[in-house]
């Protein structure tokens, strides 16, 4: 049977107690658990399914298959990722590397654990993969820096399993601008004004092949330009609204507006910084990771246990001092998000294991905070439904229509040359 299979509306809108104090009831716990979740953006280490990080064990990790199976999250866009590097070819052919090297790590852990966790290429995939009663991987690729110019490398990258594929990263690339201007590789205020040539033409890669193109970190004026060319919906794959939080990696009105206008979704991002702006806080706990030298959860995970404890000890003074963003902050972006373009075009991100966590949900485990959080705003079992899972499915089924249309296309007209 589904795991997807829902309670009704009428049940869901009985759940009228706070958040936290829903979780635990058996009948919260049964309608979160008839939910199909899929977050779009966690990130993985390295080390992901070899014996310094086994995911079928509980880890240091945000996400590992202990904590998904606990908090009832089914499906999981697990991210290959390359930072951005210089612009020339050394760089490029470092990022290559990064991010082949994430996705060998993610297809590892698959193959490794083909009882608890399978691969998912389409949107049917998961569906039917979550009725099995298994967990779902899936692969975005955050940063279209690897693909270079070569439209090649979009397509190794959807033989590789990729269904999402973001333009930039904090930096301008040979694609499009970002958001985040990046001043120790050179960047202005702007290096295209939006997408470049390269970055049109690895687009309509991406919509021949059924990768959806992902707007998050990209440029206002790179997302609102994808939302006008793309021939398929595009997706924000982890992002806040600006309105909220005001912060340039967050997404403006018009950005909400131009994606809804696509037909594509907005996932809200449960990133502390990107949910509650503070400065303080920012510049605070910036000093307290470059004090560790860390950069990434590598890092974190990398320290020694005297390390590890005084950074911890620091995370919990930089709380005291400064508390930091919630589960309710959080869903008042979604609020937000909803009520300016609607239900069908928003959903859930966490971008675990690359910076995300709030108090609340800190890992995998904490999930049906989230879901009882939207019950106690009046948000119905349908649109619960939505927001996890359904609007992602969506557009990944609508992005692999329009590929093989486009395909089909391609063929006739190759048949008549």
């Amino acid at each position: 049977m589904m795991k997807k299979t829902l309670l009704g509306v009428t049940a869901a809108l009985a759940f009228s107690a706070s958040a936290y104090a829903q979780v635990g009831d058996a009948e919260f716990e049964t309608f979160h658990q008839s939910l199909l979740t899929l977050d779009t953006h966690t990130d993985v280490d390295i080390n992901l399914a070899t014996d310094l990080l086994d995911p079928s064990k509980i880890t240091a990790a945000q996400v590992d298959l202990v904590k998904m199976k606990k908090g009832g999250l089914d499906a999981v866009f697990f991210i290959a990722y390359s930072r951005q590097r210089e612009r020339d070819a050394e760089g490029l052919a470092q990022a290559r590397k990064d991010a082949l090297i994430k996705t060998f790590a993610i297809k590892r852990m698959v193959e490794k654990n083909p009882d608890l966790i399978e691969f998912a290429r389409t949107a049917e995939d998961v569906k039917r993969i979550n009725g099995e009663g298994k967990l779902v991987a899936l692969l975005g690729v955050e940063n279209g820096f690897p693909v270079g110019d070569d439209p090649a490398w979009v397509k190794i990258f959807h033989d590789a399993g990729a269904r999402y594929m973001g333009f930039t990263h904090f930096g301008h690339n040979q694609l499009a601008d970002s958001s985040n201007p990046n001043p120790d590789i050179g960047d202005e205020a702007e290096l295209h004004g939006g997408l470049s040539d390269v970055g049109r033409a690895m687009l309509q890669e991406m919509n021949h092949w059924g990768i959806i193109p992902d707007v998050s970190h990209a440029a206002m004026t790179s997302t609102i330009e994808a939302a006008r060319l793309s021939k398929a919906p595009i997706m924000a794959s982890h992002s806040g609204v600006r309105a909220v939080a005001n912060v340039e990696r967050n997404l403006s009105d018009e950005a909400l507006l131009a994606i809804k206008e696509n037909g594509g979704v907005a996932q809200m991002v449960a990133l502390g910084a990107y949910v509650k702006k503070d400065p303080e806080r920012s510049q605070a706990r910036t000093a307290l990771r470059e004090k560790f030298n860390i950069n990434s959860s590598s890092d974190i995970n990398g320290l020694d246990a005297e390390a590890r404890a005084d950074y911890e000890a620091g995370l919990a003074k930089l709380d005291e001092l400064f508390p930091p963003a919630n589960v309710s902050d959080f869903v008042d972006h979604i609020d937000y998000a909803v009520k300016k373009i609607g239900i069908d075009h928003v959903g859930i991100a966490s971008d675990f294991d690359g910076g995300g966590g709030i108090v609340g949900w800190q890992d995998a485990s904490e999930t049906p905070n989230i879901t009882a959080e939207l019950l106690s705003r009046g948000y119905s079992a349908e649109d619960i439904q939505k927001l996890w899972a359904d609007n992602i499915l969506r557009i990944m089924a609508e992005a692999e229509a329009v590929a093989a249309e486009l395909q089909t296309v391609a063929a006739m007209e190759a048949s008549m040359e």
